[in-house]
């Protein structure tokens, strides 16, 4: 009996240890969770991402000034091919591109309402005719998806550019 007690919690006791011989080996210990947003595997610092996202806006911005209401897709085109290059997943790389178009296409719109343009009015027309309530912040909001929508169809597509150059 007391040789039983002097086994208790001893390597190999009670023949557990011939498990190993049957190809049954150790247990792997688990690895730490990590996002995958933190580690750090992208080819260009963070700083650079957020000055080529303000950029972006800045594209955007300029394209509403001159008419351009396809610039949110061409920015998202761009911005697809320039993360396939510093390797960010799409699920931060996504939201982001989508901010960048909020951004860009909300400033003119804010800057414009705010300064007398008609553009409250026209809003709430556009989305009248388009079956919702006639608000102006519907109308804006509207608008801002589609926005979103463009830069969404621009990323994919320039993703896809990139993966077969």
């Amino acid at each position: 009996m007391t040789a039983e007690f002097r086994r208790l919690g001893k390597r190999g006791a009670y023949r557990l240890g011939q498990l190993r011989a049957q190809g049954v080996g150790e247990g792997v210990r688990p690895v730490p969770f990590q996002p995958r947003f933190i580690r750090a595997n992208h080819h260009f610092p963070v700083s650079v991402w957020l000055l080529g996202l303000a950029a972006g806006s800045a594209l955007i911005v300029g394209a509403a000034a001159v008419g351009w209401w396809f610039g949110p897709f061409l920015v998202g085109a761009l911005a697809g091919v320039a993360n396939r290059i510093g390797a960010w997943s799409v699920r931060v790389a996504l939201p982001a591109v989508i901010a960048v178009a909020v951004v860009g296409w909300g400033a003119p719109l804010a800057w414009a309402a705010l300064h007398g343009q008609p553009y409250r009015a026209l809003a709430g027309v556009i989305a009248a005719i388009a079956g919702l309530p006639a608000s102006a912040s519907v109308g804006f909001g509207l608008t801002l998806l589609v926005a979103a929508a463009q830069v969404v169809a621009g990323y994919w597509l320039g993703r896809a550019l990139s993966m077969i150059a």
